[in-house]
This record gives C-alpha cells, sequence and structure tokens, in this order.
C-alpha cells in the first residue's frame, strides 16, 4: 500500500438512509461514507484540495461531495469551507462510526480515522518510517496482525480510547498478540506531554530526525528504510547502504 495511492479501490457504495433532527432541519437523506467523511476532515478555512488529501481521496470525489453538502446546507464555502453546525459534524461521526460497527475498517481506512477525532496526534515508530518513506518500507507488520502507532498526548488518552473504542479499534500501551485481539487492526497509543507534529503526504508525524533516531536504534530492522531516506532526501548524507525493501501489500 502506497500512502500515496487513491482510495478509490475502496468501497464506495456504502450508503446509509440516516435521519437526525438538527434545529429545524430534518437530516434524512443518503449519505455516502466520502460525504460523512468529507464533513469530518474539515477544518474551517481548508479547500478541497486540502480536505481530499486528508482523507487520500481523489479532489474531484471530494469536489462532488462538498456540493451534495453545500446543496444540503451542511457546509458553506467562503474563502474556505466551513461546517455549518457542530451538530453536523457529531452526526457524520456517527454514522462513520455505525458504519464502522457493521463493517470493519480497512487498514487503509484507519490510516484516516484518527484525523476525524477532535485532538492532535502523530504517527510514531514503524508508521512514522512509513510515512516518511512515502509508503515506501514496511515491516513487521501482516494484513491479518497490523498495529498503528500514534503519539499523542497524555491529557487525550482517556478521549482517544473512547473515539477509537467508537470504531470498534482496540486501544492498548503496547503492541498486543494477535491471538488477544478480535480482528487485525490494533492502535498503539504513545502518550506523551507534548506533540511535535510535521506532516507528509497529509499525514502527521513526528520529525524525520527523531524518525532517523529510531531507526537507527534499531538498525538491523531499518537499513534498508535508512538507505531509502537517504535517496529521497539528499541533504541527509546518511552514510547507509542499500538493500532489498520490503513494500506494504496490506
Amino acid at each position: 500500500m502506497e500512502l500515496s495511492q487513491s482510495r478509490s479501490t475502496q468501497t464506495a457504495s456504502k450508503s446509509f438512509n440516516y435521519y437526525r433532527i438538527i434545529g429545524n432541519h430534518q437530516m434524512y437523506e443518503v449519505l455516502d461514507d466520502t460525504a460523512a467523511q468529507t464533513i469530518l476532515a474539515i477544518e474551517s478555512g481548508d479547500s478541497i484540495r486540502r480536505v481530499a488529501q486528508h482523507l487520500h481521496t481523489p479532489y474531484e470525489t471530494v469536489r462532488q461531495a462538498v456540493n451534495r453538502l453545500e446543496d444540503a446546507g451542511y457546509v458553506s464555502y467562503d474563502n474556505g469551507l466551513t461546517v455549518v453546525d457542530e451538530r453536523v459534524r457529531d452526526a457524520a461521526r456517527d454514522l462513520v462510526a455505525a458504519s464502522a460497527g457493521v463493517s470493519p475498517p480497512s487498514i487503509e481506512e484507519a490510516y484516516v480515522i484518527p484525523q476525524f477525532g477532535d485532538w492532535p496526534f502523530v504517527f510514531t515508530r514503524i508508521d512514522a518510517v512509513y510515512v516518511w518513506t512515502q509508503g515506501g518500507y514496511q515491516v513487521g507488520r501482516e494484513p491479518d496482525d497490523y498495529p498503528l502507532f500514534l503519539a499523542v498526548r497524555e491529557q487525550d488518552v482517556d478521549a482517544w480510547e473512547t473515539f477509537f473504542g467508537s470504531f470498534d479499534l482496540p486501544t492498548a500501551f503496547e503492541r498486543q498478540s494477535r491471538d488477544e485481539l478480535d480482528g487485525p487492526l490494533q492502535i498503539v497509543l504513545e502518550p506523551r506531554p507534548s506533540l511535535d507534529i510535521e506532516h507528509v503526504e497529509g499525514y502527521p508525524v513526528i520529525p524525520r530526525a527523531e524518525t532517523i533516531e529510531y531507526m537507527r536504534e534499531n538498525y538491523a530492522q531499518f537499513q534498508s528504510a535508512l538507505a531509502m531516506l537517504d535517496r529521497m532526501y539528499e541533504e541527509l548524507d546518511l552514510g547507509v547502504t542499500y538493500r532489498e525493501t520490503e513494500r506494504a501489500q496490506p
């Protein structure tokens, strides 16, 4: 799985008849996953392109969803996108969580779900390597045993545990044995006093220097990834040799 790949190959037909009263308006219409996720991904002032990048979804797909949502009065576009009422966002989150309860998230969807939370996070450890190599290096995970590694603020840990619980995604502070889980996905949380956030292709991630330090501490596992970064970022001059890398094939 490359980080830049389109999510258009995923199930695009998930639709739900959803009823909820918001103010004087009745939200009773068909919302697909893209429309609900678009609502959740919008930060006030975002462009459609930025939302598409956050969702790792083709621009045109998100543009069409925005047009439907704007026509329905759920979002406005004036010098950037805005969700008109936070209750609309709550309804969209309920819908996406309900979808996850019926159809468990895929690996690709699991990478997007944290962006629907209300608190900052960064990908760390194996996922930091994965992000900084732009999906080029994958190690220590299989489709049927796939942890995601997220650093979060200490003050937000309880909120994140509740949030992921609503998507039926188990959380822990250390990687759990596959035998202890009901499904392939798990979220490994790393509490920190504060977060230093960088972005690569729409993914929040720990700084590159910290990622390289982690890779050097686990050199045997990440020698190839270090060589890959050395080629990708000429200024690094890491002095490592290249051997065959492993690409993610979830």
